[in-house]
């Protein structure tokens, strides 16, 4: 029997690269995000394995619940859960940050990861089988200057992911951790309101991560055997040294 494997923000970057990886394995995949037109898009390309889509906001409790219980019978049994939409606000000094900016990065990195998790885990609980991958950060292991929220968001998300492997021990589910550097995808053009000069001077001077190569490690992670869990990978590109140290030509 196909396994399943539900990933959320599948839109774009990583979770869309995700999914197309794990496709690639079998897993038929659950696909989410806000963006209706891109997960029809996400769905036609993926040709070798059934899809389903999920159209919704990982902020809004509800919607999370009403969708997830909005499965058919058969896409219920989720084996694989890709815990991956988040994003960064802005780049200010805590005493210049936006109260609109912090809400979104909490409720979406934190906020939304829990209440997806809280829909998805009672099944594997049931079955005794599963596994749960976290999209952390490098921002989530060490602080830098201006990060301040995002890096309390991705710290947070380290927390959880530590916190639900004690605490799944003995249920039967992994849970594991990716936590990436520079990765180039359309994340730094939504932390700087569309400014693309600005995000593409993010990664200028270096050979930056592309989001397959996050997507290779998760499904990496997800295929070891039964006795394996991978639980914590920090990935960086080759050039990048820590959070905001890189050797830029």
């Amino acid at each position: 029997m196909s396994k399943i494997a539900l990933v959320t923000g599948a839109t774009s970057g990583i979770g869309r690269a995700t999914a197309l990886q794990l496709a690639k394995l079998g897993y038929q995949i659950i696909a989410t995000g806000r963006r209706t037109e891109r997960l029809e898009e996400l769905k036609e390309e993926i040709t070798t394995v059934p899809v389903f889509t999920l159209a919704f906001d990982v902020r809004e409790k509800k919607a999370v619940k009403e969708a997830i219980a909005s499965l058919p019978e058969e896409w219920k049994q989720i084996d694989v859960l890709v815990n991956n939409a988040g994003n960064a606000h802005g780049l200010s000094p805590i005493q210049e940050g936006s109260l609109e900016d912090w809400d979104a990065m909490l409720d979406i990195n934190v906020k939304g990861l829990l209440y997806v998790t809280h829909e998805v885990l009672p099944q594997m609980v049931q079955r005794k089988k599963g596994h749960i991958v976290n999209i952390g950060s490098i921002a989530g292991k060490e602080v830098y200057a201006n990060g301040n929220v995002y890096c309390a968001s991705k710290h947070a998300v380290d927390a959880l992911s530590k916190a639900m492997r004690i605490d799944l021990i003995h249920e039967g589910v992994k849970v594991s951790e990716v936590n990436p550097g520079l990765v180039q995808t359309e994340f730094s053009e939504v932390r700087f309101k569309g400014d693309k000069e600005r995000a593409a001077n993010v990664y200028k001077g270096i050979d930056p991560l592309v989001a397959d190569d996050i997507a290779e490690v998760i499904a990496f992670m997800v295929s070891r055997p039964a006795h394996v869990n991978l639980s914590e990978v920090t990935i960086l590109a080759g050039a990048q040294a820590t959070a905001t140290i890189a050797n830029r030509k």
